[in-house]
């Protein structure tokens, strides 16, 4: 046979013109018929069927990295609709394991969920595994497209700091040098700057650090954050406006580059995204006349959240809504206030989990020092930041999605973890 040099994956296979064709990857599975045999080899794209003699199979083992050369055969009835005569394969990864502390090749994943944590350069080899993390790289893709359309710029800010962003004691701090300093909370300081610097609109896709003492299904101590911020604003709505959109091209998207990701989590994303806006008042009021469910002051709990995403599936058929008009007490020192005494913010709830905190910040200077005092802080602690408002900063605003929290109600999944590579919790530093 002709030495067929270029691989193929298997995703490429059956619409290929090559009848030779090279292939490569790991046994996902054996199946043993006396005289012959099937090896059904994954890659990075899917799953092929490979034919082979019996002679071929002895020695083989789950996982085995290998190369195979064959002749390509439709067959409807194997993965992917086509198969391969195997004239040639060779193991070039060989395994050293008694058993498989995880099985790949169960469709239904039977491990617990920490012991698919602890070998994730296992657990990640199954293929419905594996697509979350598709589906998550295509939100980031389209976070930035969607942006750089828009007429943002992407920068980069660093992750350790000199004084904390949101305050309080939610962070990490870590020495550098004869200094403490604190791993970023979020990029808030320096993309605000950068709007004033003249870029008007940005973006940021990066990790974040909450030192918060949840060890829940939806928490994490490092995440990652997708942020923007946006320059000659009217209001919080032109932020609202901005989300909305990306939500109506990242569904677009998703649809065209994941389709066989989403139907391996039986996910059928709506076609129309149209996102009401409610008061956090009148969502109080909502939750106590139609649930009897009382909520913290000047905030939603974790039970008022799917109580109230049920409300509005019902009442306006979106998965979607966004929460405005929070106390000044409960946001942060940069929130804007609004004329009835709350802030010009909102949370995004996407399916009952706050998945996008964002609004309107406070440009002018000395309302900003005079709004640091008022929150127990002294302005010249935070004298870069404060400092940059001196200059014509442009009303402006800004929010931050949560990548993983994103990622986990798209697809349904009942732990961010599940949405996280490698998730960093209250209990876990490995791998």
């Amino acid at each position: 046979m002709e030495k067929v040099e270029e691989r193929l994956y298997a995703e490429q296979v059956k619409e290929s013109a090559a009848e030779e064709v090279l292939v490569k990857g790991w046994i996902h599975k054996i199946i043993d018929f006396g005289k012959f045999g099937f090896i059904h080899l994954r890659d990075k794209t899917g799953i092929l069927q490979l034919v082979v003699d019996k002679e071929v199979l002895k020695g083989l083992r789950l996982e085995m990295s290998i190369e195979a050369t064959g002749t390509k055969v439709v067959n409807e009835k194997a993965p992917g609709g086509v198969e391969i005569q195997v004239k040639g394969l060779e193991v070039i990864g060989n395994t050293y394991y008694e058993m498989l502390p995880i099985a790949v090749n169960e469709y239904k994943k039977k491990a617990h969920l920490e012991t698919q944590l602890d070998y994730r350069y296992i657990s990640l080899r199954n293929p419905k595994t594996r697509a979350a993390f598709k589906v998550q790289q295509e939100i980031v893709t389209a976070f930035r497209d969607y942006l750089l359309a828009n007429n943002f710029s992407e920068i980069h800010t660093p992750k350790i700091l000199g004084a904390s962003t949101e305050g309080g004691s939610e962070v990490f701090t870590v020495n550098y040098f004869d200094k403490r300093a604190f791993l970023a909370q979020s990029p808030q300081f320096y993309k605000q700057m950068m709007v004033g610097a003249g870029f008007e609109r940005v973006f940021e896709i990066a990790p974040a650090y909450r030192a918060e003492l949840h060890n829940t299904y939806r928490h994490l101590n490092e995440y990652i954050s997708l942020d923007l911020e946006m320059g000659f604003i009217k209001d919080d709505n032109d932020i609202m406006d901005i989300e909305e959109g990306f939500m109506r091209h990242l569904f677009q998207h998703l649809r065209k580059t994941c389709s066989k990701e989403l139907e391996m989590y039986n996910i059928a994303l709506p076609e129309k995204v149209e996102i009401p806006r409610i008061t956090l008042a009148e969502a109080h009021r909502i939750l106590l006349e139609e649930y009897g469910k009382k909520s913290p002051a000047g905030n939603i709990d974790a039970e008022g959240e799917v109580l109230f995403s049920k409300y509005i599936k019902e009442k306006y058929d979106s998965d979607f809504v966004f929460l405005t008009a929070y106390p000044v007490a409960k946001r942060p020192m940069y929130a804007m206030p609004d004329e009835n005494g709350m802030t010009k913010s909102f949370d995004l709830i996407y399916k009952g989990l706050e998945i996008t905190t964002g609004g309107q910040r406070i440009h002018d200077y000395e309302m900003f020092k005079e709004n640091i005092r008022k929150f127990g802080f002294n302005p010249d602690d935070y004298g870069f930041y404060v400092e940059s408002f001196r200059y014509g900063m442009p009303p402006h605003g800004g929010l931050a999605i949560g990548l993983e929290r994103m990622t986990m109600k798209i697809l349904n999944l009942d732990n961010i973890r599940e949405a996280t590579l490698l998730p960093r919790d209250m209990k876990r530093l490995e791998p």
